[in-house]
């Protein structure tokens, strides 16, 4: 087993998780104490294929998805094309980074044969980066074993393989540090990258959605701030502050509030049970 795998598995708590990881957890546990809702996360990955081989992923990946708590459904997989899928990505492409998709990525889902879906476990809070971080592992072999499209179902968010691939590296390297492997702030960066859409356009503000792949609350930034851009750029500042220093921290010190409204049922996996940060003009 490789040393970032095992690393995720630690972290996800099917090893024993180290000391420091976990007083790490148990700081940040202690800010969202007060998080009334019992909604957990949890990760659906969809991927395309060119035949049926998608259904049946060779055995070292089918492994790896189950070491990881993960699990292939057999309900709504299926060996033949979903009519659905070209509007589905359509919507989905992640629109904010340059050239996140080409040409031959959107004919792949226009040629697809073959669907398959991959549910990662309920997830904690304090678990949630190192469960992402697994998900993306997943992505990328499944990539190199074959898949032609991947979308992040959850969020409703959609990569070409050159990019989900390039996340994937950029998540491993993230987990790097001076005392060798662990879950980090920039490896939270490279998962919410990857698994929350933003910006989407309200009415009144520039929309977050997915950030509780990463155990953080949503960011709303109010639309009379500025362009989509410049939207995403601060959702962008302040996930990543929260990431680093704490969620309450950041909200103090930029005299922000935690809602707990949601347009989202409970159970929509777009819910956000960490609440959503509206940034006001």
């Amino acid at each position: 087993m490789n040393q970032l795998r095992r690393t995720l598995l630690k972290a996800i708590g099917l090893f024993a998780a180290s000391s420091a990881w976990a007083d790490d957890q148990q700081s940040i546990q202690r800010e969202t104490d007060m998080q009334p809702s019992a909604v957990k996360p949890r990760h659906v990955l969809c991927f395309l294929g060119k035949d049926d081989s998608l259904l049946h992923p060779p055995k070292a990946v089918a492994k790896m998805i189950a070491d990881f708590g993960f699990e292939i459904d057999r309900t709504y997989s299926q060996a033949k094309p979903d009519p659905h899928m070209e509007r589905s990505f359509g919507v989905c492409w992640d629109r904010t980074f340059p050239n996140a998709w080409s040409a031959a990525d959107e004919a792949a889902v226009t040629h697809h044969k073959s669907v398959l879906y991959v549910l990662s476990p309920p997830m904690e809070q304090h678990k949630a980066v190192a469960y992402s971080g697994a998900a993306l592992r997943i992505v990328e072999e499944m990539i190199e074993a074959g898949a032609t499209a991947v979308k992040g179902e959850s969020a409703g968010v959609a990569h070409g393989l050159k990019r989900w691939m390039q996340l994937a590296s950029e998540c491993k390297a993230a987990a790097k540090t001076n005392q060798g492997l662990a879950v980090t702030a920039a490896m939270s960066r490279a998962c919410r990258l990857a698994f929350a859409k933003r910006p989407l356009g309200g009415d009144v503000y520039y929309e977050s959605v997915g950030y509780h792949f990463v155990g953080l609350p949503e960011i709303y930034v109010a639309k009379s701030r500025g362009s989509d851009r410049d939207a995403a750029r601060l959702m962008d500042e302040i996930a990543d502050a929260m990431a680093e220093r704490g969620i309450d921290a950041v909200l103090a010190d930029r005299k922000l509030s935690l809602s707990r409204t949601s347009q989202y049922a409970e159970d929509d996996f777009k819910f956000n049970p960490y609440g959503i940060v509206h940034v006001e003009a």
